[in-house]
This record gives structure tokens, sequence and C-alpha cells, in this order.
């Protein structure tokens, strides 16, 4: 084999340890996490170093598993008839243990990777020395000889030493191959046994050959590359052929290599393609969550929605497969923190939300406790605007779980009915009293009306009789009471104005005869004028007092609207007492 040749060859082969080793098939399949978990203890506890590509996998799997079951634990509460929003995540007995063994594994691997660099260390420096002695051995073709069987020792040594570090392997295999072949060329043994060997060496890369091209047919090209690197060993740690056969067989053996590795490479590069892709779905998923955490709740309903969301997205995810080995733990570390931020937000908005129903139900007993001792109180109208207060300060209450809301308004409800039941029972009989006092009244304001159409002869004894009569009669529906008291003295401020005129008239003219016979009989009326001018400025006098007292009533409420109304009758009374005793005081100057 030539310097070149090696060298190719040696550039094509792979280390066995940088293999990706993704094949799904070739993996052991696990239905629940207790078989993940004790499969890491066994892995943590073993005497074997956990290989790092199945550690990755167990805790892809894992973790696939604690998702599906957290999906199918939430999916059951809400099919058994639980509220999603009081779903609570309980912590997993099975992810803590599993964190524990997972942690003793590190520890082991990193212990053991420092071993192994210390041992491909110890490895380099032996297989240096051996190189160092072979040449050593190229001196003369007669030393050469001599040395032959330590020579194949050191050969045999070599091949027992294992893994150096890879910065050093190809240079410290490149010089061992050199130095073999000068101390083959140097070599001068007999043709017989020299032949012998060359024979026999040609014999078992001729074997590898075969061996190499069985393999290109294979389907798995995943077994095919690996046995490949176990004949690449071998044909490296065979000697050399015959020179005229040394490029022939490498050649050959070559072609077939290429074969199987063209098609592993292909392989990888669709599997990284398609991981590539599985890598971006999941990173597109991971940001439709994350957007889903930037958005705000106002309400359960927002909640709801956002929960249907997640749980179709995680379905979603179950259905792509792995994305690239040194991002799919981090793509899924990534989708789960998003999963469980949200979960947890949802958690402390409904933990808080059911700490105001709480405050709530709490104020609405209170209100229910006011009106249950307010719904045997027979202070009718009091207690009905006490209930009208509460009813407006529940209104005001926020909510509460429905459930829940329905019993406290029942209850609350109840109270109110009682009382405005047992309110009702009690006026129902007042009422229909009252309703017939209004009849009665209105009977008596359209006999009074009538008189104001066709005066009797007694009017006045008839208008008194009807006053007696109308201030004996009870009280009428309060709706009623301002229109009929305006009715009825309107129709008596009328009566009494034609009264007065009348009675005024004949009291003048009885005066006025009277002072008439005086005077013709020689009396005196000085007296009487004095007494009239007396009772005149007493008269006069109340009037101003009326005047003013009407100065500081308030005329808003209807109630002071009355009061106004009957002073200002009896002022106009007085007011017609005045202009007679003016009339009376004239008649006496004239005489």
């Amino acid at each position: 084999m030539t310097m070149d040749s090696q060298e190719k060859a040696t550039e094509m082969t792979l280390p066995v340890e940088n293999l990706d080793n993704k094949e799904e098939s070739a993996r052991k399949q696990y239905a629940t996490k207790k078989e993940v978990v004790e499969r890491v203890k066994e892995l943590a506890h073993g005497e074997d170093i956990p290989q790092k590509e199945e550690v990755d996998y167990l805790k892809t799997v894992f973790y696939k598993l604690h998702t599906a079951e957290r999906e199918a634990t939430l999916k059951a509460f809400i099919e058994g008839g639980g509220d999603p929003e009081t779903y609570q995540i309980t912590p997993d007995e099975d992810e803590e243990v599993f964190k524990a063994e997972m942690g003793l594994i590190r520890e082991r691997r990193a212990q053991y990777l420092k071993e192994q660099e210390l041992e491909k260390e110890a490895n380099l420096q032996r297989k240096l020395e051996i190189i160092e002695k072979i040449k050593a051995m190229l001196t003369t073709p007669e030393e050469a000889n001599q040395s032959y069987q330590d020579f194949k020792a050191l050969q045999q040594e070599w091949k027992e030493i294992k893994n150096v570090p890879a910065a050093n392997a190809s240079e410290l295999w490149r010089n061992y191959q050199l130095y073999v072949e000068q101390f083959y060329d140097l070599l001068k043994l007999n043709n017989e046994a020299r032949e012998y060997d060359f024979k026999k060496n040609l014999e078992t890369k001729t074997k590898l050959c075969e061996a190499a091209e069985t393999l290109a047919e294979l389907d798995d090209c995943i077994s095919a590359f690996r046995q490949l690197q176990e004949l690449h060993t071998k044909y490296r740690e065979t000697g050399p052929v015959a020179k005229e056969f040394r490029e022939e067989i490498w050649q050959r053996f070559k072609a077939a290599s290429t074969i199987i590795n063209k098609r592993h490479q292909q392989h990888f590069e669709e599997l990284r393609a398609r991981e590539e892709e599985n890598l971006q779905k999941k990173t597109e998923l991971c940001e439709k969550i994350e957007a889903i955490n930037t958005r705000e709740m106002k309400g359960s309903a927002d909640w709801d929605n956002a929960t249907k969301e997640i749980i179709a997205i995680q379905a979603e995810w179950k259905n792509i497969g792995f994305a690239p080995q040194k991002m799919n733990v981090k793509i899924f570390e990534r989708f789960r923190a998003s999963c469980d931020s949200f979960f947890a937000r949802k958690t402390e908005y409904f933990r808080d939300l059911k700490q105001g129903y709480k405050e709530n139900a709490e104020k609405k007993r209170a209100l229910i406790a006011r009106a249950n001792e307010l719904k045997d109180n027979t202070d009718w109208k009091n207690t009905a605007n006490l209930f009208l207060e509460l009813q407006k300060e529940w209104k005001t209450i926020g909510p509460v779980p429905k459930k829940q809301g329905d019993q406290l308004w029942e209850e609350f409800l109840a109270a109110c009915n009682s009382f405005f039941e047992a309110r009702k029972a009690a006026t129902s009989g007042q009422r229909n009293e009252e309703h017939a006092n209004l009849s009665q009244k209105k009977a008596l304001i359209a006999q009074l009306q009538a008189l104001i159409e066709n005066p009797a002869e007694n009017l006045q004894e008839e208008v008194q009789k009807i006053v007696e009569q109308y201030g004996k009669i009870g009280h009428v529906p309060y709706k009623e009471k301002d229109k009929l008291y305006e009715a009825y003295h309107a129709a008596l401020d009328k009566l009494y104005k034609e009264l007065n005129v009348n009675v005024a008239k004949r009291r003048l003219d009885n005066f006025k005869s009277r002072i008439k016979n005086v005077a013709d009989q020689g009396g005196t009326l000085d007296s009487e004028r004095a007494r009239l001018m007396r009772q005149y400025e007493t008269v006069k006098q109340e009037v101003k007092t009326y005047e003013n007292n009407l100065g500081f009533l308030n005329a808003s409420s209807k109630k002071g609207n009355s009061l106004i109304d009957e002073m200002n009758r009896k002022m106009q009374k007085l007011k017609d007492e005045l202009a007679l005793l003016k009339e009376k005081i004239k008649a006496i100057d004239a005489n």
C-alpha cells in the first residue's frame, strides 16, 4: 500500500464514536415513564458506562411520555365533569426520580470521559514508543531479518492498544504505516517465507474486499457502515502484500467502501433534512404557544379558548418526529417551558378568581343575613326602602360560580319575597278602605261642583254640611291624594267666593239700615265708628302677619304647596272682612 492510498483510506473512514446512531427502528421502544425510569436506574447503577446517545434518547422519550400523560390526565378530568379552570398540575414522583438518576449518570459519564482521556494519552505514548522501536530496526537488511520476531511482537502489541486522542490519530497511523512498510522493504527473508506472508495477507485482504462488496448490497445502510468500520480496522492491521498487488487490492477495497459511504451519507443527509424540517415545525409551535403567553386574557372564556389552542398544539407536536440530536432536547425543553408557563399563569388566575368568588359570596351572605333580619319587620315603608337598598347593593357585588350564585340568589330572593308578601297581605284591607274613601270624597266634590252650577237658597248651610262630611272621611290612596285635594279646594274656593260676596252685601245692607235708624232717632255713631276702626286695625295686622309668614314658606314640595294654598284662602277671608269694615266706616261717615 502506498502512502497516498493509505492516507485516502484514513480520510474515508470515520471513528465509531462519531456516528449519529439515530436510527429509530434500532432503539428500544418504551410504553411508560416507569419503564424509562427503570432503564435509567440500570444505567446509573450498572457496571457499564452509559452511552450519550441512549441517555439523550431516554430523556426525550421520558418527557414525551410525561407531556402525553399530563394531557391525558387533563382530558380525563374534563370528561369526568371537572372544570378546566380549577385543574391543578400535581408534582410527579417519577420525574423527581428521573432527574436524580440522570444526575448520577452525568457524574459517571464525566468521570468516565476523564479516565478515557488519561487512557488515550497513555496509549499515545505507548504507540509512539513502538514506532521508535521499529525505527531503530531500520538499519540493514541483515538486522531486519534478525529482528523479525521482535517486529511481529511489536505489531501485535500495536493492535492490542486501543484509542488515542483524535487529534493525534491520523498522523500517528501514517508514521506507523510508513515505518512498517520500510521495515518490510528491508527485510531479507528467504523467498518462501516472504512470499508466504504476502500470500496470506493478500488472501485476508481479498476476503475483506469480498465482505465489503457484500455489505454494499445490504438494505440497512447503518449496519453496513458499522460493519465497514470493522473491516477497515482489520484491513489496516493486516500486513502488506506484494508490491504488484498493493494498489489493485486497495482500489478494490476502496471502491466497495465508497459505495457504502455514499449510501450512509445520503441516508443521514435525508434524515437531517427531515429532522431540520421537524425542528422548524416544532419551533413554529413553540412560537405559537409563546404568542399565546403574551396574549391578554380578559376572563375565563379567554383562558378556556387558549387552553383548547394549547391542547391542539400539543397534539400536533406529538405527530412530529425527532429534531436534530443537538437540538432535540433543547427544543422540547423550550416547548415544555412554554406550556408550563401557560398553565402556571392559568392556575394563578383561577386561584385569584376563586378568592374573588369567595369574597363575593361572603358579601352576598351578609346581605342575606341582613334581609332575614328585616323580613319580619312591620314598619312597611321604612323596611321596604331598606330592602330596595339591599337589592341595589346586591347588584354591585361581583360574580360567584353559577351553581353557588343561583343558590345564594334564591336565599336572598326568598327573604325579600317574604317581606313584600307580608306587607301586601297586611295592607290589602287598608287599600280597600282607601279606595272606598276615594269614592266617597269624589261624590262630595261632585256635589260641591253641582252647587257651583246651581246655587241653593241655603248655600252656606249646604256647603258647611258637605265640608263636615268630607272631613270625617279617612285616607285615600297616596297617588290620588294631591289630585283630589286640588279638585276639592278648587270647588270650595269658588263657592266661598260666591258666599262671601252675598253675605258681605247682606251684612253691609243690614248695617246701613241699623245706623240709619240710629241717626233718624238722633243717636250718636261715634262709639260704633271707634269700635270698627279698632277691628279694622286688628284685621289689617293679621293680614300683614299672614303675608310675612308666606314669605318664609318653601313651595318646592307638595306638602309645602298645600299649606300655602290654605294660608292664601284664610288671608283672602281676612281681606274680604277688611273691605267690609271699610265700607261700614264709610257708611257711618255718610250719615
